[in-house]
């Protein structure tokens, strides 16, 4: 809010930026109905009802269906796939509902059609609207009680009880409130598809994600088929789970065995390749980590990490030139996660450290060994949780060592039927003698 014209928004920086809105005067929303407070231990808590698509992936994200009444929002950045898996989760709804409604402001009833087909999507049960007005949409569902309403997108929606264009923050704001209110009154479900800005969050106001009960972020970019979708927030399950998608000719094909996907196409016997134990919501994830280090060529060596904090690399590697007296002042060092996933858990701290240094000494690892661990700033390897989930999962792909810290490995009791061999280290340079560099 600023009194007066303003050039350059004084939040954001951007240029010409600030709409002008005009104050109105009218009455505030009129009460649905007044609750009295109840003491907790009378209340009846019962299981949510839960909807599968028919999609194991994307039932998998959202907590193992979809919740009545539940307001869900699908972000990612322009053809990652949105639209292509809500039209797929209808189409998997349909089979279960009367009807289901899918509410188009950007694409004609007949651009959907020609997608569908290619999808292979031909329900009679699908309905399409190309609407915009908030009033006409709330309108149409309630006649018709669809089983689920898809909003394609929501910055295209606006209502006539506010006069700024559609888009802007007073619109945005207003109508996933009006939608909000109208999925819990009638137990129907609702899919809003948001845009994203050029830094990767939902545009218009933060208050979208405050709104809604869950929150889907597709995550890949345009050089990879796969596509990530991850929960980074749910009313209903687990957050940070994640859905894995391959993009194909007829549309999101979902991947059951992520792990061996991603090394797949891994090379055996180079340096600077290690594969670590992940974990993602529930799910352990076994992913290849590859770094280069090499001389550098100009004054100020470049760290160049993708799919890992770049504040993280740093780090670590400090940590290694310090307490492994490794010299990575003058080397240029590029960290990839392979296959376009990004990894925030500090878990993988031990493989990033383990593959820089392979690739400096040109020492290759060997293939049948995964790791993880946390490492401290002391050079101290930490324990992390899940560990036996991981060693499971490494051990269904055929890996035969696992390379932890000495807490994890003092802590496992199942790793007998497994068939590995555990080696615990307590620092980075017990680690590093262990595998030989």
């Amino acid at each position: 809010m600023s009194p007066k014209w303003l050039g350059k928004c004084p939040d954001c920086g951007e240029w010409n930026t600030l709409a002008e809105e005009k104050k109105e005067t009218r009455q505030g929303r009129k009460s649905s109905g007044r609750s009295e407070p109840q003491p907790l231990n009378t209340i009846v808590s019962g299981k949510e009802k839960r909807t599968t698509t028919g999609i194991k992936e994307f039932d998998r994200v959202l907590g193992g269906g979809v919740v009545a009444g539940s307001v869900i929002l699908v972000g990612g950045d322009p053809g990652i796939g949105k639209s292509t898996v809500l039209i797929q989760a209808l189409s998997g709804l349909s089979k279960k509902y009367e009807s289901v409604l899918y509410v188009s402001g950007e694409e004609s009833p007949e651009q959907i059609k020609l997608r569908a087909e290619r999808l292979s999507v031909d329900s009679g049960k699908i309905l399409l609207l190309a609407e915009t007005s908030l009033e006409n949409i709330i309108d149409t569902a309630s006649k018709l009680k669809p089983g689920a309403i898809v909003i394609d997108s929501i910055q295209t929606m606006y209502t006539e009880e506010i006069l700024s264009a559609p888009g802007s923050v007073s619109q945005v704001r207003e109508c996933a409130a009006r939608l909000m209110f109208f999925a819990k009154k009638s137990a129907i479900p609702v899919f809003l598809v948001g845009h994203v800005t050029k830094e990767g969050a939902i545009a218009g106001p933060r208050v979208l994600e405050h709104i809604v009960d869950t929150v889907l972020y597709f995550e890949g970019d345009r050089g990879h088929s796969y596509r990530i979708l991850r929960t980074v927030k749910n009313r209903f399950g687990s957050t940070n789970e994640i859905g894995v998608f391959e993009m194909t000719d007829s549309g999101l094909s979902e991947i059951e065995n992520p792990s061996e996907l991603f090394l797949s196409e891994r090379p055996l016997n180079v340096s600077g390749s290690t594969v670590v134990a992940s974990m993602e919501g529930t799910r352990p994830l076994m992913v290849e980590i590859q770094a280069l280090a090499s001389p550098t060529t100009f004054g100020m060596p470049r760290r160049t990490s993708i799919g890992v904090d770049f504040n993280r690399v740093n780090l670590l590697t400090a940590v290694l030139e310090k307490k492994a007296g490794l010299h990575l002042g003058g080397m240029d060092i590029f960290i990839n996660v392979v296959g376009g996933l990004k990894i925030i858990e500090p878990a993988i701290d031990l493989g990033i450290i383990m593959t820089i240094a392979s690739s400096l000494k040109d020492i290759p690892i060997d293939p049948k060994i995964f790791m993880f661990g946390e490492v401290g700033l002391s050079g101290e390897i930490r324990a992390v949780a899940y560990a036996e989930q991981r060693i499971k999962e490494a051990a269904k792909i055929g890996f035969k060592k696992a390379l932890m810290s000495r807490t994890n490995s003092e802590r496992l009791t199942a790793v007998e039927p497994f068939g590995l061999e555990i080696m615990g280290a307590g620092n980075v340079e017990e680690a590093l003698e262990s595998i030989g560099i």
